[in-house]
């Protein structure tokens, strides 16, 4: 038996967010006259987007893991690296560190107590499937 991976390029993914769209108008029963945008649908239904579902669980698992590494690895280095300076023009103002400390943020916890938890498996993902809950809870209260 063979398995296929398929490489997530911006056309699968759209094409996908469409086959997801078109079967919530229908679950919802929404007719192409009632004018209901993509946005409304996804707020209606709580539905976030593919693009997003599988991108912050799989950060989440390479944080644990790397947090699980031994001391002095370049991955656990990087992690709590802080570079200072601007960054140049045309780049950025949010990196990947800030982002994820927002995250962080939103479960009242600190970037220290985070780290002490990713070296039990089990307390991990008991926090990670927390973030998933927590931004869901904000998307509808929005």
């Amino acid at each position: 038996m063979s398995v296929k991976l398929w490489k997530t390029t911006n056309q699968i993914t759209r094409r996908l967010q469409i086959f997801v769209n078109k079967c919530l108008r229908r679950i919802m029963n929404i007719k192409r006259t009632d004018k209901i945008t993509n946005e409304v649908l996804s707020s209606i239904t709580h539905q976030k987007s593919i693009d997003n579902r599988g991108k912050k669980r799989r950060k989440w698992n390479w944080i644990g893991h790397t947090l699980r590494k031994e001391i002095g690895t370049t991955e656990k280095t990087v992690l709590d690296w802080n570079p200072q300076g601007y960054r140049r023009r045309g780049r950025p103002k949010r990196t990947w560190r800030r982002t994820t400390e927002d995250e962080i943020g939103n479960t009242g916890r600190s970037w220290h107590e985070v780290k002490g938890t990713a070296a039990d498996c089990n307390a991990w993902k008991l926090f990670t499937s927390n973030i998933s809950i927590i931004e869901y809870d904000f998307m509808t209260w929005a």
